[in-house]
Formats: structure tokens, C-alpha cells, sequence
């Protein structure tokens, strides 16, 4: 459960300088020619010099793109190859920009410029791009922020300074700023949906913790009811009322069935890629075997999603013929070799250094890498030729790993088969598809499993597995139906199988004293655990007082609680007792999976940390020259912290994204009842989880019932002080909806029943004097 879920800072030499060429001219005499007037030719025969190029788009306004520039430098031939590469590279830097088909030089920047830091920036190495920037003139260009040693103005990394801008001449000019000022950042502009009503027009914001506002219909620009948009605050009249300005229209998230659209804008997620991205992508050309062994005979297969889009992963087992090991296994993982395509430094690994991952919504996927990548060159489909690399590893008839090998290979999948078709062949159920495959490959495939799941079992990892909902959407982004995917054997297999590939690599990786990030899950606080012992207690499980603890233990509490049949409320709070697995440099282990080393190698279609592991195997055992570059050695723990930024940023945005149509689905239900558990209890009230949708919502303390309730945090409980009236987390509880906001993803209930019965909380004096009643009609008055 716990694991089943930028641009680049890297420094200078990984960064592409952005170009600004001062030009100059010399007056010659006229002549009947239909070329540009250049001061220096290249010869007959060579390639003009980046220079000569530039000097020619600036001179002749009759150059209108990449046919003309070839004509007039008599490009022709094997020229016309690395022509258009030189085209490609001053196109990516920022030095000429492409409309439609048209190419001209990019606009300057002027003497005096207000800059922007990424956050993610290297404070030894500060880059930054202009504040304001039309986008018509392509691509941001990129400036190098001069500080030094004795510079009034020292700025960081996320700031907004006014620098004065040189861009240097020489054989590859670049910009350079010299900060003059750091400016207050404006505040980011709030955003929201517009709703018309008899008054005219008022503004739903996305944050639940902000109020609704008012729109003058002279404010509302281009926007119209249900559009998502920016505003801007303004307060107005004696009252210094607040009131919005509609800035920017985002779009539609009811026409466009893109619900998710809010989340995007509302936590700055980069979802459209840039034309060099794009470029690049298009560009990309198919591995070929050199450098790499032929596996393309050996029968891998696929085991995903049945909707899945991108199959990046593959595996294959057989019995061991070694007689030394009698009843192992060969367990062969192949995993799509995102490092051939995306190398250090390009605008492709900017960008997915920038987005850290990909972001899974119901209404939409936003790729970490562009589909000509994800979807077609890294996509291991079935009966084509595709670049992996392959670790094998030889396990006894126990299921431990005596030995490992990786490889980069050209492989070519047998057969791609969805969780659900694999397993009704285990279970004696195979289609056409699947009935030839059913002894020659998914037996051993299960065989070894059925071993390493006996290894796993004497691993003892945290065995906390919480049902997962999916929201299913109609064809106009509409929640259709909410289900609970059936936890098949087939999941399990290849859930076990990548975890083995993981720790393998992460293995290597130290053998051979390479740079890597890992996978790290921290042991539980003592605060945490404490807190924990105090809600057992509360329940009568018992639980060892010292804070040296392992996952088993927690296995052993869970048992417990199966037996006394309150493991709902035990999971919930063994999964809060948990610390947040993310990336690091530095090793401390994996808990939950309890495991020494541990590494994410399985997904870099979807995950940079999982590419930076690649490319460290890459480099560690001398597959290619695309490997980790020495720069990215460096930044590893920055970059584990940016990305591990982004895995939280995506996590926050999926279930924003649920919450919000989980909302819209049950707005239409308003009054209905719904039986649900509590699933977490503050001060200022009852959380609650509807058993039929997953769905969250409130229910405020002083709408509870007929008593004064107080809120006892080691029994994770609200007590009445009179009654003793409980509840507690995991209680099942009905309650009736009261009201649904879907912009903010937020719905409250009124309860509807009782409490158990308990006594008072201790140390604390009843309030005199008959109690006042908040509770609801339905509840039982005593």
C-alpha cells in the first residue's frame, strides 16, 4: 500500500545559454545577387558558422525558413543533415524561434530586465528567465545570474530581482545578469469559478478556506458561468468590501470534462509541453542493437491495466537448470531504456526533470514525458523491436535471490496481457489469447512467484492493504460509477517482481560505488508510536513499549485486530503512525518494505528518480556514453528533494481531483442518507468516509447531539462530558448529506446515530446547567 502508489538547476555545464548576437555589417557595393549581403562566406562546400546564419535571418527579411536559409548557403547533399541540426540546436537554445514554418531571430532582452529564479535553481549557479516575456517569441531565454563575492545584491533561488542584462559576443554568446535589486514577488493570482445569478456574477473559490466573492459585471472580461479564471482582489467602499477582477480565462472544467483543470492551475502543475520539447520528442529515432545484446527471441511479456497505454515493463521466469540449484528459478524483468531518449541536459530532461513524475487523474493523464516517448519508442509493445534494460536474477526454490546480472538489451514482447486475462488462465480460464502462453510462460511466472512470495512472507513487510476506489468517468467527465478493483494474484506477482528488480539495482548501484537515489521510508517517531500505543490501548490490543520496532510488529497488531473486528480502525491509525517514504541520496532503509536498500529502477517513463537510476546503471557499468553525467552526480540531493516536492505536489492534486468530482457526483443527492465510518476526529469535529463512495466530508463538533464534547486525542475519540457519549475512529456511523460544494471538493453531514456508551472524560468538571441542543431531527433526543 504504502508503495504501490523543471527545468534543470543542474549547473552550468548541463545548461543550454540562451543567445542574444550583436550584429555587424560592412557596406559594400550593390550587386545583382538574390543572396543576404554577409560579411564573411562560408567556402563551397562548408557549412556557414552559427554566426553567418544568424547574420543571414537578420540581414534579408525575404528568408523565411529553413528552404531558404539552405538555398542561400548552397546547402545540398550529406550538408543538408548536420544544416538541419544546427538549425534544431539554435532553435532549442532560444537564439531563433519557428512560427508555423517560418524561422527569424528571437527578440533581445533590453539593458535593464526584471528576472525570475526557479525555485529549483542552483544557488552556486543561479539561472533565471524574464518575469514578462511574449510568447510568440518563442521560448523564455535562459540568463545566467552573475554573483559575486562582493556583491551588494545576493539573491536565491525562487526570488524576482531587476538586473542588468549583457549579452556577450564571441563564438557562443550568452545572457548574463548582474542583479541590481530583489523585488517582492507579486502574490500568485487566486483563481475560481464564476457563477451568474440574479445580481450578476460571484466567484466560487477553489480554496475551501476563502470566501465567495462578488464580480461587477464590468470585471468579468471574456468569462461566462462555470469557467475556471484568475482574479484579482480589490476592495471597495467604506467597508472595504472584497471584490474580483477576472484576469485570465482558464477554461471550462464542465464543457471540457476536465475537472482536473482546477487542481493543475491551483497547484501550478506544468501540463503543456514546450515546441523544443515537443521538437525533440518528434525527432527521436528508434534504438538499434549496437551496443546492446539480441533478447529479442526470449518470450517476455506484459501484465498491465487492461486500459493501460504505455507498457513499460515486461518480466519472464523459468525453472533453473542448474543442478546445483535444484527447484530455483530465472526471474527476467525488462524495463523500457528511457536513458537512449532522453539524455542529461536536453530540453526533453528539463522538462521531466521540472514535472518529477507523471500525474494520475480520472479525467486525464499529464505525462512526465511526451506520448512519442511514453507511448510509442518506450512502450514495450507486442511483436516490435524496443530498447530495455534487463536484470536477471537467479533465485533458490525458497525464493531468495542467489544472484543478479543487468543487461542492455533489444527485446521484443511475446504478448501483452492485461492483470485480469493472466489470472483467469491461472485459475483455469484462458481465452485464445492466452491458452498458448499458459505453460510455456504464466506457469513459471507463477511458480516463481508462489516461491518469492515465501520469501516475501519471512521478510515480514508492513502488510497494510487499504482498498483503493477508481472513479469511473461518462463521456462527458462525469462520475459514472466509483468501484474497488479486485486485488487479483496477478497484481501481486508483478508487484513483487518490480520490487525484487528495484533492490537489485540498488544493490549494484552500491557494489559499485556509483551516486544513486534512493527509495527511503523512515521507522515511525516515537510521538507517533506513543500515540499509537494509546489508542491500542483504548481498544485492549497490546503493543511492545520500546521504539525499536519493525513492520512484523504492526503485522502483529493488525492480526489482532482482525480477530477483535476492528482492523478498519487499526489500519487507519497504523497508516498515520507511518513517516512518508520519499527520495534521497542517502541510504536509511526502506520500512515499510523492510528492506536495507532499496531504489525506484521499474517506471522512468513515469518517474525521474527511476531515470536517474538508469542512467547511473548506465554509466556504473559501461553501457554507453548516456550515462549520469558528472554535474547530475553532484545535485542527486537537490534533485531528491525536488522531486520528492513533486511526488507531493501529485498525490495533493489526484485526491483534490477526486474530492472534486466525488462532490459534483453527490450534490444531486442532497438530504439522501449514506452509511459511512469515522475517519479522523479533531477538536472541531468528525471526518467521515461514505462506505458506498469513498467519498470525505465534515461533521462539526456542535452538530454532534445533546452534549458538550470533548475531544480525547489518545483514544482518537469525542466524549460527551455528561453522557460519555463516544465516538470513535472507525466507528460506523449514518449520517445524511447536508451540503455538497464541488469547486472545493467539500461536503458536511448531520449524524444520525448514537454514540456508544462510555464514561465521561476524565479530570475534566461537567458544565452546569442543561445542556443545548445542536443535534439534528434525526438524532434520538434522551
Amino acid at each position: 500500500m504504502l508503495e504501490r502508489s523543471c527545468r534543470s538547476g543542474f549547473g552550468k555545464a548541463a545548461a543550454i545559454t540562451y543567445i542574444s548576437v550583436k550584429m555587424t555589417t560592412k557596406k559594400t557595393k550593390p550587386k545583382n545577387t538574390s543572396g543576404p549581403k554577409r560579411s564573411v562566406q562560408p567556402r563551397a562546400g562548408e557549412l556557414p558558422t552559427r554566426e553567418q546564419l544568424l547574420e543571414a535571418l537578420a540581414q534579408d527579411a525575404e528568408i523565411k525558413g529553413k528552404r531558404d536559409l539552405a538555398k542561400v548557403f548552397g546547402i545540398r547533399g550529406d550538408m543538408r543533415r548536420p544544416f538541419k541540426a544546427m538549425l534544431a540546436e539554435l532553435e532549442g537554445e532560444g537564439v531563433i524561434t519557428r512560427t508555423r514554418k517560418a524561422l527569424r531571430r528571437t527578440a533581445a532582452l533590453p539593458p535593464v530586465t526584471v528576472l525570475d529564479i526557479p525555485g529549483d535553481a542552483d544557488p552556486d549557479a543561479l539561472h533565471a528567465f524574464p518575469a514578462q516575456w511574449n510568447a510568440e517569441e518563442g521560448e523564455k531565454p535562459r540568463v545566467e545570474v552573475l554573483v559575486g563575492s562582493h556583491a551588494r545584491v545576493v539573491p536565491a533561488p525562487g526570488d524576482r530581482i531587476l538586473a542588468r542584462i549583457d549579452a556577450g559576443d564571441g563564438p557562443v554568446p550568452f545572457y548574463t545578469a548582474k542583479p541590481m535589486k530583489v523585488l517582492d514577488k507579486p502574490r500568485r493570482a487566486q483563481i475560481g469559478i464564476v457563477r451568474m445569478d440574479n445580481e450578476g456574477a460571484r466567484l466560487i473559490p477553489v480554496d475551501r478556506k476563502q470566501k465567495e466573492m462578488r464580480i461587477p459585471l464590468g470585471d468579468l472580461g471574456d468569462s461566462k458561468d462555470g469557467d475556471l479564471v484568475e482574479v484579482e482582489v480589490k476592495l471597495s467602499g467604506r467597508l472595504m468590501i472584497p471584490r474580483a477582477r477576472v484576469t485570465n480565462v482558464i477554461g471550462n472544467p464542465a464543457s471540457e470534462g476536465a475537472v482536473s483543470m482546477i487542481a493543475i492551475h491551483n497547484l501550478e502543475i506544468p501540463y503543456v509541453f514546450p515546441t523544443s520539447v515537443i521538437r525533440e520528442a518528434e525527432e527521436a529515432k528508434e534504438a538499434t542493437l549496437r551496443g546492446r545484446e539480441d533478447w529479442r527471441d526470449l518470450p517476455l511479456i506484459t501484465i498491465d491495466p487492461a486500459d493501460a497505454k504505455d507498457h513499460d515493463d515486461a518480466v519472464y521466469a523459468a525453472p533453473d537448470d542448474d543442478p546445483k540449484n535444484a527447484g530455483g528459478h530465472v526471474v527476467t524483468v525488462a524495463i523500457a531504456d528511457v536513458a537512449a531518449y532522453v539524455r542529461p541536459g536536453t530540453a526533453l530532461d528539463r522538462e521531466a526533470y521540472l514535472r518529477g513524475n507523471s500525474v494520475y487523474f480520472p479525467d486525464r493523464v499529464v505525462p512526465m514525458l511526451p506520448e512519442r516517448i511514453s507511448n510509442e519508442l518506450c512502450s514495450l509493445k507486442e511483436g516490435e523491436a524496443r530498447a530495455a534494460l534487463a536484470v536477471r536474477m537467479v533465485l533458490n526454490a525458497d525464493g531468495h535471490k542467489i544472484s543478479h546480472s543487468f543487461h542492455r538489451i533489444l527485446m521484443r514482447s511475446a504478448a501483452k496481457l492485461s492483470y485480469q486475462q493472466a489470472q483467469a488462465a491461472i485459475d483455469g480460464n484462458a481465452d485464445d489469447k492466452t491458452g498458448p502462453l499458459l505453460e510455456p510462460i504464466l506457469r513459471p511466472l507463477w511458480a516463481a512467484y508462489d516461491a518469492m512470495s515465501t520469501a516475501r512472507d519471512r521478510r515480514g513487510p508492513l502488510d497494510l492493504d487499504l482498498p483503493e476506489r477508481k472513479i469511473i468517468l461518462d463521456d462527458k467527465g462525469m462520475v459514472a460509477d466509483i468501484r474497488v478493483p479486485e486485488r487479483l494474484e496477478a497484481h501481486r506477482l508483478i508487484e513483487e517482481m518490480m520490487i525484487a528488480a528495484n533492490v537489485a539495482a540498488a544493490e549494484t548501484l552500491e557494489q559499485k560505488r556509483s551516486e544513486l537515489l534512493y527509495r527511503v521510508h523512515d521507522e515511525p517517531s516515537s510521538e507517533k508510536l506513543q500515540s499509537l500505543r494509546d489508542f491500542l490501548g483504548s481498544l485492549d490490543i497490546s503493543v511492545k513499549k520500546s521504539d525499536s520496532v519493525r513492520a512484523s510488529d504492526f503485522n502483529g497488531i493488525l492480526n489482532q485486530a482482525r480477530k477483535a473486528g476492528n482492523v478498519e480502525q487499526v489500519s487507519e491509525m497504523v497508516l498515520r503512525s507511518q513517516a512518508q517514504a520519499e527520495y534521497s541520496a542517502e541510504n536509511y532503509g526502506h520500512f515499510g518494505l523492510n528492506l536495507d536498500r532499496y531504489a525506484h529502477f521499474t517506471s522512468p517513463i513515469r518517474r525521474y528518480a527511476d531515470l536517474i537510476v538508469h542512467r547511473a546503471l548506465v554509466r556504473a557499468l559501461g553501457f554507453g556514453e548516456d550515462g549520469l553525467s558528472d554535474q547530475e552526480a553532484s545535485k542527486l540531493p537537490g534533485i531528491a528533494q525536488h522531486i520528492s516536492a513533486t511526488e507531493r505536489r501529485a498525490m495533493l492534486a489526484e485526491r483534490e481531483t477526486s474530492d472534486r468530482l466525488l462532490a459534483q457526483f453527490l450534490a444531486q443527492r442532497i438530504g439522501a442518507r449514506f452509511e459511512g465510518r469515522v475517519s479522523g476526529v479533531t477538536r472541531s469535529g468528525l471526518f467521515i468516509r461514505l462506505l458506498e463512495t469513498g467519498a470525505d466530508g465534515f461533521i462539526p463538533a456542535s452538530t454532534l447531539g445533546q452534549d458538550y464534547y470533548r475531544h480525547v486525542e489518545e483514544r482518537q475519540a469525542m466524549v460527551g462530558e455528561r453522557t460519555g457519549e463516544t465516538f470513535t475512529l472507525g466507528d460506523r456511523v449514518s449520517v445524511r448529506l447536508v451540503e455538497a460544494a464541488p469547486v472545493a471538493g467539500a461536503l458536511r453531514f448531520e449524524l444520525l446515530s448514537e454514540g456508544t456508551r462510555g464514561n465521561p472524560p476524565s479530570g475534566r468538571r461537567p458544565r452546569r446547567g442543561p445542556s443545548k441542543s445542536y443535534g439534528p431531527k434525526g438524532r434520538k433526543k434522551r
